[in-house]
């Protein structure tokens, strides 16, 4: 079965101010990349735009409204000093949940063994009532529930491996032991959350990464506790919160992974899927700011992908 991609040309119409790192470019030096001849058989699809009652599974209806509300007709708002909204800002975070939805139903209906979904504004910081660090909703956690009340998925589990912690995701299932939350992330760093001690009601594994770390710790913290930890679980799908910014040219931290590492991670959440998910994988974008960085990461996680 084909790997599934979703994407949007309205994913570059979320404009964000000069020299803001969360830009259009992303999303161009993706599909300059997915444009190589290695990528030919993936099956692209054009996101679809969500039902935004979707949006209430993760979040309170007076939150909605108000991130709606700070939509401007024209130019850029501030929601806080790094998450700016222009006026296709709400379309393409309703078209980014849209695509995280569909992708869920590709794979329980067979159509695909797993998807990657190219969109943004990312969303693993979005709390339950705050939008935060360039997130206005958390689309994955939309996306877990929006299985559990379609497909009627008992365990979903969301691996984030970009390098800021999603506080959002953890805060949405903090108290949930029907999801568990499994970040590798670096520590110190924004957003400031993520200490191992950090466990919700059992279903939070965090595990934080020393500045200057690189390969080899990386992939220790996935093989000590983040796959013991899916094993245990045994999850009915896996979301993965893909984050590319964990890469040694990424201007916003300081972790040196390099696109092998996204690869190998790939290939042992695919592992995972197998044993315990019918294949069933569902991959969205997140960080990953340095543009070279993020094309060759993201080329060698679909690559793996593809592999099956």
């Amino acid at each position: 079965m084909a790997t599934r991609l979703y994407t949007h040309p309205i994913f570059l119409e979320h404009i964000t101010p000069p020299g803001h790192p969360e830009r259009p470019d992303r999303l161009r030096a993706i599909e300059r990349v997915l444009d190589d001849e290695a990528f030919v058989a993936l099956d692209r699809i054009r996101a679809p735009e969500g039902d935004e009652a979707t949006i209430l599974y993760a979040h309170p209806a007076d939150f909605v409204a108000r991130v709606r509300a700070a939509i401007p007709d024209e130019g850029i708002a501030r929601i806080d000093a790094d998450t700016s909204v222009s006026p296709k800002s709400w379309q393409a975070a309703i078209t980014a949940i849209g695509a995280a939805n569909a992708a869920v139903d590709d794979v329980f209906a067979g159509r695909a063994d797993n998807v990657f979904v190219a969109a943004r504004p990312p969303g693993h910081h979005a709390e339950k009532t705050t939008a935060m660090g360039f997130c206005l909703f958390n689309t994955a956690a939309i996306a877990a529930r929006y299985a559990q009340k379609k497909h009627g998925v008992e365990r979903v589990a969301v691996v984030d491996w970009d390098v800021h912690h999603g506080n959002g995701t953890q805060d949405i299932f903090w108290d949930d032991p029907s999801v568990l939350y499994c970040s590798t992330h670096q520590m110190p760093l924004y957003p400031g959350t993520g200490a191992k001690s950090e466990t919700g009601a059992g279903n939070i594994v965090n595990a934080p990464l020393a500045p200057q770390t690189g390969s080899e710790v990386f992939r220790d913290a996935l093989l000590s506790r983040v796959l013991p930890a899916l094993d245990n679980f045994a999850p009915d799908l896996i979301i993965i919160s893909a984050g590319f910014d964990a890469h040694h040219r990424d201007p916003l931290a300081e972790i040196n992974l390099t696109e092998d590492d996204f690869d190998w991670a790939t290939g042992q959440l695919m592992q995972r899927a197998t044993r315990h998910s019918g294949n069933r994988l569902v991959s969205l974008l997140e960080g990953g700011y340095d543009l070279q960085g993020l094309a060759f990461s993201v080329a060698a996680h679909v690559g793996r992908l593809m592999k099956g």
